[in-house]
């Protein structure tokens, strides 16, 4: 059985971990993901408020090491907007899914780690788990729906929209 854990780091490690494990069962796997939200049109107002980096040229060794102005180290067309949210994104796998990774191996189970950038959660779970064709997905809900006790606005959209089973961990 493939299950896919969905997490945003505030469910219980271990518990997760076990859980998933015991799902998964002998010669099952486990893929650990987050969902990241990136509000990608704010980098048009940040790039148009650093304007164009001025042309770099050095004519000696106290201008090659005098400070950088940082308010235009960025340009309009700053080819580095990917590579900084591909670097964020890879920070936040590591932060986020390692544990539970590592968990889930540390039982003797097989784990594998994904982080998609994403502007719905829920959209976002679901794709991953369509693209890997996973079996269930396994969510933690903190219960901080509009209503005490009932189940976090991730979860419960989760359980109406998705087209495989979905855990939920409280």
């Amino acid at each position: 059985m493939h299950v896919l854990v969905a997490t945003d780091g505030s469910a219980d490690v271990d518990e997760m971990a076990t859980f998933a494990h015991a799902l998964a069962g002998e010669g099952g796997r486990t893929t650990v993901t987050t969902i990241v939200l990136i509000p990608r049109q704010l980098l048009p107002e940040l790039r148009a408020k650093w304007g164009e980096a001025a042309p770099v040229h050095v004519d000696s060794d106290s201008e090659y090491v005098g400070t950088l102005d940082v308010t235009t180290s960025m340009s309009k067309s700053w080819p580095g907007d990917d590579a900084v949210i591909k670097q964020y994104l890879g920070n936040k796998r590591v932060e986020i899914c390692r544990p539970v990774t590592d968990a889930i191996r540390a039982l003797g189970g097989s784990a594998e780690s994904d982080v998609e950038e994403g502007t719905d959660i829920v959209a976002g779970i679901m794709s991953v788990a369509a693209s890997l064709t996973a079996d269930v997905i396994v969510v933690g809900s903190h219960g901080h729906g509009a209503f005490p006790g009932l189940l976090g606005s991730t979860g419960s959209k989760l359980v109406r929209r998705a087209k495989r089973p979905v855990l939920i961990l409280r």
